[in-house]
């Protein structure tokens, strides 16, 4: 496997715009730096004094955080509540509980919000105990940078949750393709999807994406720019750079295939909820999909990084970050539960064990992953990832209607030429 060399992560720290959200900074705090409300300070390992803890995260997320709920509450006497909230209303139900002061002891974040919340103040400043901690230098640096403000830390990994290529191995063995080897390129990606669609089965399709889905294309297209040693980004997040030489491969590829009737139709319109849909009921042959539903797939499917023009692999290192929030009065026992989170038997025995990847570099090669490569892979993978983060990502890339949906609609749909304007469109959203 050609991988590509690490990435910095890119991030521009600002404040998120969330309407009445005004927040003060938070009052030093005894020990750890911060001051949440508690009496208690924060130990190296917490409190576990049988306290009720409140959490919130989103709903992509929802099983692996029951998976560490649930075995936390089985082995401490500190219980969480967890509060699963529709992906579509969780930035507005934070944002309202942070500005009349309800939010929990305990909230998750898409890594992309990490550094606007940070920056709010919605987080509790946990620098201490981070590092602290003996294996800081294995945990996930992308989501420690993105939870990074000023040089302090606010957040943990929660859950990663990187794009990889999937491929359905029974549906290329039927179209003549080895289903043990990866396409290595976009060529290759193309060509795999078009063998399968050649069989001209019932309700299957060569490939599938969510082309009204701006934060399926960039989690999925991104990485393919990365892989072949170009950026999507200025370092500073302020200017796009999707008109580049590698982006307009990938627009090429996808125009191609949609062209040749390769693409799940329902693709066009596909705005996120289903885009991974048919492809997890065995109806697809290949595309870039979400490591984190490798244990609900019911075929055998082949795990690989998505590979660029010509070669290496990328991918877009999201999921979510958690820290504990402003409003805790209980923050040295929420940082129990962030202290276990991080510890080997959560890492490897809940996350690894159901065929999540995890969030500490030194446990990457445990026993589970061994037991599949494909984990291996994803863990190795995680390594060469990105997560970019910038000021008005949400409205430039992942709103309903942004330019860079348009930019792709436009490309791929219309077969327009307007790659260079649509691109600027984008930097005027980022350099506002």
């Amino acid at each position: 496997m050609h991988t590509t060399r690490r990435r910095a992560l890119r991030r521009t720290v600002t404040a998120l715009a969330v309407t009445g959200l005004l927040l003060g900074p938070l009052a030093a705090c005894a020990a750890g730096g911060t001051d949440t409300g508690s009496d208690e300070p924060i130990t190296a390992e917490g409190v576990d004094d049988g306290s009720t803890l409140t959490l919130w995260t989103r709903a992509p997320i929802e099983r692996q955080a029951k998976l560490l709920v649930d075995a936390y509450n089985d082995s401490h006497e500190n219980q969480v509540e967890l509060t699963v909230v529709p992906n579509d209303d969780y930035v507005a139900k934070v944002g309202a509980a942070a500005g009349s002061g309800g939010l929990p002891d305990l909230f998750a974040a898409d890594i992309v919000y990490v550094p606007n919340w940070a920056q709010q103040g919605l987080f509790a400043d946990i620098s201490e105990q981070i590092d602290g901690l003996d294996f800081k230098d294995d945990i996930n640096q992308g989501h420690l940078s993105a939870g990074t403000v000023d040089d302090k830390e606010y957040v943990l990994p929660f859950a990663l949750d990187l794009s990889m290529l999937f491929w359905n191995k029974e549906l290329f063995a039927e179209a003549g393709l080895d289903p043990e080897k990866a396409p290595a390129t976009l060529e290759e990606f193309s060509e795999a999807a078009q063998a399968v669609q050649a069989l001209n089965k019932p309700d299957t399709y060569g490939t599938a994406t969510g082309l009204n889905c701006g934060g399926c294309l960039v989690f999925t297209w991104f990485p393919s720019v990365w892989a072949s040693g170009e950026e999507v980004m200025t370092n500073d997040g302020s200017e796009a750079l999707l008109d580049g030489d590698a982006a307009q491969a990938v627009y090429d590829t996808w125009a191609e295939l949609e062209k040749a009737g390769a693409v799940l139709p329902s693709s066009t319109d596909e705005a996120g909820p289903t885009w991974t849909a048919a492809f997890s009921e065995g109806k697809v042959g290949v595309m870039p999909f979400p490591a984190t539903l490798l244990p609900s797939l019911e075929f055998d499917a082949g795990v690989a990084g998505i590979p660029g023009v010509d070669g290496g692999v990328s991918t877009f290192v999201g999921g979510d970050g958690i820290g504990i929030s402003k409003d805790s009065k209980q923050s040295a026992q929420a940082w129990n539960f962030l202290n276990w989170m991080m510890s080997e038997e959560a890492q490897v025995e809940v996350l690894a064990k159901d065929g999540n990847a995890v969030s500490r570099g030194d446990l990457a090669d445990n026993e589970y992953a061994a037991a599949d490569p494909r984990l291996v892979t994803i863990n190795e993978v995680a390594a060469q990832g990105s997560t970019p983060v910038a000021l008005n990502f949400q409205q430039a890339f992942n709103a309903p209607g942004s330019p860079w949906l348009t930019l792709v609609r436009n490309r791929v749909l219309n077969g327009e030429d307007a790659v260079e304007a649509d691109n600027e469109e984008i930097t005027a959203i980022l350099s506002q």
